[in-house]
């Protein structure tokens, strides 16, 4: 998967929307769909982060992006098919979705999870993604082909020690991706995963803040999983779970 080259034009004339555009991986697979066409949808909390990755797609000579501020912790239901309804005002179309956005959440013994902090991790990691999937699908069935790209981890297929929320969360996610899946079968519309692994990011570096940031791959280095699945050549597969980095030892993986 890690020398998988598309052409320039793999996503020309597609939309898609990227969660947690922007930092992080989620920025980078942003800047990676506009340089291969796709006019991208940034969402996020922070509108500033957002109005830079804007500039960084428009100065690539990407289409002309859209942002979207939210704040998956507070978002309703409403929010969702009001966004659903703008996105198919404005563009008509919804092509694919990379559910990018995370909570990590506190690490420590299950017996000390509050209440309080496990329902912000579920808000943000699982109830925001499937509100939201509710509210796009009849966009995406309409597009068909279209691809839906949820983000999982190591730790949401084996459980690990101290991981909580976040594992818990993570394992859902798996399995709503193969839900929706096999829901999905035959209609043009898939569903898939991506354990991007340990990269280089603020919340890879929160979890680990002993770790050597020198010593992992960046979001750019794993980008070829994130294209392939969004674009045409990835279009018989479905439900799968695949590991941005198949070439080291699964471990604890987190993104942002």
């Amino acid at each position: 998967m890690l020398d998988y080259h598309p052409s320039s034009d793999l996503l020309k004339g597609k939309v898609i929307l990227v969660t947690g555009a922007g930092d992080g991986i989620g920025r980078q697979a942003a800047l990676s769909y506009g340089a291969h066409g796709a006019t991208v949808v940034l969402l996020g909390k922070t509108v500033k982060k957002l109005e830079a990755v804007y500039d960084e797609l428009q100065a690539q000579g990407s289409p002309e992006p859209a942002i979207i501020p939210l704040d998956l912790q507070g978002a309703s239901k409403q929010n969702y098919l009001d966004m659903a309804a703008t996105l198919r005002q404005q563009f008509g179309r919804l092509d694919g979705v990379l559910f990018n956005a995370g909570q990590l959440g506190a690490l420590g013994p299950f017996e000390m999870i509050g209440e309080d902090e496990w329902d912000k991790v579920m808000q943000v990691n699982l109830k925001s993604q499937f509100l939201m999937t509710q509210a796009l699908l009849p966009l995406l069935k309409d597009s068909k082909p279209a691809a839906i790209i949820f983000t999982s981890s190591g730790v949401g297929r084996q459980g690990r020690a101290y991981w909580g929320s976040y594992a818990v969360s993570k394992f859902a996610t798996e399995g709503m991706m193969q839900v929706l899946a096999a829901e999905l079968d035959g209609t043009g519309v898939r569903a898939n995963c991506i354990n991007p692994g340990a990269t280089r990011t603020h919340m890879r570096a929160r979890a680990f803040p002993a770790e050597a940031p020198s010593s992992l791959r960046g979001p750019a280095d794993i980008m070829a999983p994130y294209l392939w699945l969004m674009g045409p050549d990835s279009q018989d597969t479905n439900g799968q779970s695949i590991d941005a980095q198949p070439d080291r030892v699964p471990g604890a993986s987190v993104k942002s």
